[in-house]
């Protein structure tokens, strides 16, 4: 017999195990599930064991030459369906099909097997047929098509495989006990119950107890089958062996009463007594409630009254939104952090979580994650080795020697070049930025060409490294030996520790590409300048949320922003808006088609003390966009748009190309004695004729470019634009003043 079982995705390996322990034979890992072979007490045996399985189907058909319907219902028609229902049952059919050229659709398939069956049926007992029934069958066959291979399967399991019986009600939104199985074997945990020393486990936000009870029943080796109220669908079939059954229904029962006496200690809490209750019925029911100490607390308030002498681990599924009262979900997660590195020392935790960047605010580094599915919801199951006081203390230690050892060992050749340079830079340009009071610039930008990178300094306590991709004919291990030469010369130059030197590679981008996230490490650092705040990042992006080389524009925006209303298109993460704030404008709007750089941008008004609801306002849109939909007028205009971007609303927008129209659509906005910047990165850019003759444009590109970088003059170009007719009005009133 061959069996198939669907299986969620990154399960499969599981599965297999379990499959195996059962008695199966060539199992074999496949798309969306696993198969293997085995006689019926193999089928038994695995579909009451299971507990990460969704459900069990039997393979009754094969065939990889069918390539007609007719073939198809007259294969299907071949087959003895009496031997699996009679006229008195019901059953359905389901398809699922893949790059068949003979079939017209799925639910075509369905009909033809559907007659097959009942068509046979009739012939074999004069004429009497079975009901299609959708809702309560009482078989259901599956039909899988590829091509043409067609398998045909019978439902062997019945479908919720996770419906263990110890349930009263099924509500939504729970942690699936397949699931919390799945989360457990992936555990450090469950190592110590293969071991034989099962150590203390305790979950403090259970939930209605799901994982602490699936975690008891592994322990005590009591199989789902034991507790599971629903029949299975083989139970049905006409094959199936009562005597066989019950053998293996013995066997598992003995199992479960040898480790009845198994040292199993288990602590489940939550802030909801109801929650509590519900879990206190679910482990009576499922026969493991000697086993779970059940707690109605609040974890952030956990003391070390509450934590067992004993360490031992932390398997959770903490809520994803507020579930605590004036506790915000992110300061949830961060007080997670806490408790566990204040009570938990020496402890492992494996905490699921459906998404990933709230786990950022445990500030804790996980020593591996898995990606599993909740339904259709993905999350991440982070694990986390929580150090006693004596191993953070070992870990600095071996830090810093480390760090004494790369800094004594003698730099490479190369390394010393780009060390010298390194330190000739900053003699020229550190002295001019701490007298203008800037604390975030460039130190090196591909200075020499073996060294390719640009490097920037934030705050002098960290480095963002952008290697610039090298061409497809340097060798890899030479560009990447000459990357660590170039790290190692810049630690030792700036001072700067090699754990904060950020290292990435740039490389032109376009389409969505420009707003893919490289990581969700999800960190964020404070940076300054011009009298603001503002968030960086150096993990998750390719830029850290400032341009750098835009400072004096932004400076020139703050000075000329007083009584204005000011207009930021392509924000990014509205720095320039910071500063105009900061200047005096009485209202900014800031446009980004980027969700993520706009919450960005919220969050560094914030950070600012500004508020986001009065006289601030950010818009996500293409910033054409909205330059078309909207009738409002500003006094200050600021435009830094990409070299290249794509919107669904509009084509590919082109600076070179398109950037006469975007001047014009921002110019209808600007007050007539208003002032328009525009910039841009582009570094062949060429103004077109048709703006300097349409508006009065003065190119002040090179009282832009601040100190750090004057040895790339080609960083921005940069541009005043002003109505022509505010230009002339003024020299009339000059030569009346002559006259």
């Amino acid at each position: 017999m061959i069996y198939f079982v669907q299986v969620a995705a990154n399960q499969n390996d599981l599965v297999a195990r379990e499959a195996e322990k059962a008695g199966a034979s060539q199992v074999k890992a496949v798309s969306s599930g696993v198969q293997f072979s085995g006689d019926l007490e193999v089928g038994y045996r695995f579909t009451m064991t299971t507990r990460v399985a969704s459900r069990v189907l039997l393979a009754l058909f094969y065939d990889d030459s069918i390539d007609d319907a007719d073939e198809f219902y007259a294969q299907c028609t071949a087959l003895n369906w009496e031997d699996f229902l009679s006229p008195e049952q019901s059953f359905q059919v389901t398809v699922t099909a893949k790059a068949c050229n003979w079939l017209k659709n799925s639910h075509f398939a369905a009909l033809r097997l559907k007659d097959a069956i009942v068509d046979r049926i009739k012939e074999k007992t004069g004429g009497q047929r079975p009901d299609v029934d959708t809702e309560n069958p009482d078989f259901t066959f599956h039909v899988h098509i590829k091509g043409t291979r067609v398998i045909i399967y019978i439902d062997f399991s019945g479908e919720g495989l996770y419906k263990r019986g110890y349930r009263s009600a099924d509500p939504e939104a729970v942690l699936k006990e397949h699931l919390a199985s799945a989360v457990i074997y992936r555990s450090e945990w469950y190592k110590s119950v293969l071991d034989g020393q099962i150590l203390p486990l305790m979950d403090p936000f259970c939930g209605i107890g799901t994982i602490p009870i699936e975690a008891a029943q592994i322990a005590a080796q009591i199989a789902p089958g034991l507790t599971r109220k629903t029949p299975y669908a083989f139970e049905k079939h006409k094959t199936f062996d009562p005597d066989l059954y019950n053998k293996v229904l013995d066997e598992l029962s003995d199992e479960a009463e040898k480790a009845r006496g198994r040292d199993i200690r288990i602590y489940a809490g939550d802030i909801s007594r109801m929650n509590i209750e519900l879990a206190k019925a679910a482990a009576l029911k499922a026969g493991v409630a000697d086993y779970i100490t059940f707690t109605v607390k609040d974890f952030t308030k956990y003391t070390e009254a509450d934590v067992p002498a004993e360490k031992g681990c932390i398997i959770t599924d903490p809520p994803y939104g507020v579930r605590m009262a004036d506790v915000d979900v992110k300061t949830l997660y961060s007080r997670i952090g806490t408790q566990l590195q204040n009570l938990f020392k020496g402890w492992r935790a494996s905490i699921l979580c459906a998404d990933s960047q709230l786990l950022s605010n445990i500030d804790m580094k996980p020593d591996r994650t898995n990606t599993v599915f909740n339904g259709g919801l993905l999350c991440q199951l982070a694990h986390y080795k929580v150090f006693t006081d004596e191993e953070k203390q070992a870990i600095i230690e071996k830090a810093k020697q480390r760090k004494q050892e790369r800094l004594s060992a003698p730099l490479s050749p190369g390394a010393q070049m780009a060390y010298n340079r390194l330190v000739k830079n900053l003699a020229a340009i550190r002295p001019v930025m701490e007298k203008e009071g800037v604390t975030c610039y460039r130190i090196y930008d591909a200075d020499m060409p073996e060294y390719s990178a640009a490097i920037d300094m934030y705050e002098g306590r960290y480095i963002n490294l952008a290697e610039y991709a090298p061409p497809a004919t340097i060798d890899p291990e030479d560009a990447e030996r000459r990357l660590e030469e170039l790290v190692l010369a810049t630690e030792r130059a700036t001072g700067i520790d090699y754990e904060n030197i950020f290292v990435k590679q740039r490389k032109e981008q376009k389409g969505k590409n420009q707003y893919k996230k490289l990581g969700n490490v999800d960190k964020f650092y404070i940076g300054h300048e011009n009298g603001v705040a503002f968030l960086l990042n150096f993990t998750d992006y390719l830029d850290t949320g400032i341009f750098l080389d835009h400072r004096p524009i932004r400076k020139y925006i703050q000075e000329h922003a007083e009584g204005k209303r000011f207009l930021n298109l392509f924000c990014y993460t509205a720095t320039a808006s910071l500063n105009a704030v900061k200047g005096g404008a009485v209202s900014t709007t800031s446009v980004d088609a980027s969700s993520t750089y706009l919450d960005w941008a919220v969050e560094n008004f914030k950070l600012n003390g500004y508020s986001s609801d009065i006289g601030n306002f950010f818009y996500r849109s293409d910033a054409v966009q909205f330059l078309w939909d909207t009738f409002e007028r500003y006094d200050l205009i600021f435009c830094d748009p990409p070299t290249f971007s794509n919107s669904k609303s509009r084509g590919n927008f082109d600076v070179q190309r398109d950037h006469s129209r975007l001047i014009d659509a921002a110019m209808m906005h600007l007050e007539k004695d208003g002032l328009m910047i525009f910039s841009c990165n582009y570094r062949r850019f060429r103004l077109d004729d048709y703006v300097t003759e349409k508006y009065a444009v003065e190119d002040i590109t090179q009282q832009t470019i601040g100190a750090d970088f004057e040895r790339d003059e080609k960083i921005h170009k940069c541009y005043l634009i002003r109505h022509k007719f505010r230009i002339a009005k003024e020299t009339r009133k000059v030569i009346k003043v002559k006259k």
